[in-house]
């Protein structure tokens, strides 16, 4: 056994992966927000703009898309627990590329009042809402970049509130 598994809750005493009890802990209010990029060429962007994509509307698939993969996350991720989501909103929006291309930005927000947080669930509904995005465009441009998937805000719970910074972008 390392010595991280002494700090890592997904481990037991002999290094072995477990869910973690969180039978004894309060239900709290929680709320998670993340972020992810997918990368494009800018005649991708005007396509997608005009709806001009054979498989459809991209954005409103998409958003819908991270909507159910976040209610699907203890399906995908091994040691997440099912809990009861009370809401999920994710939103894309246009950034200012450098160079030629495009750049979307996809955030993905969901609540809960549980006894964990829901982290990995704001995380898996942006990844998949930008797989989405590659996926519904992947014809016209196979060269998308999906990046800088991260966690940009958390509350709730034990550790209280956590917000991303430039310097940790």
């Amino acid at each position: 056994m390392t010595d991280s598994h002494e700090t890592l809750t997904h481990f037991d005493e002999a290094g072995r992966p477990r869910m973690v009890d969180v039978s004894d802990k309060p239900e709290t209010a929680r709320e998670a927000v993340a972020e992810a990029r997918i990368r494009m060429q800018a005649s991708t962007r005007e396509k997608i703009e005009q709806g001009r994509m054979v498989k459809g509307d991209v954005l409103a698939v998409a958003e819908l898309a991270g909507v159910m993969a976040a209610k699907r996350t203890p399906d995908l991720i091994p040691l997440c627990h099912p809990i009861p989501i009370s809401g999920v909103r994710v939103k894309t929006a246009w950034e200012d590329a450098a160079g030629a291309g495009a750049v979307l930005r996809i955030e993905a927000a969901v609540r809960t009042t549980y006894r964990t947080g829901v982290e990995m669930e704001a995380l898996t509904a942006c990844s998949v809402a930008a797989l989405t995005v590659y996926d519904m465009c992947k014809a016209v441009d196979r060269g998308m970049v999906i990046e800088q998937i991260a966690l940009v805000y958390k509350a709730g719970g034990k550790s209280g509130v956590f917000q991303r910074t430039d310097a940790q972008a």
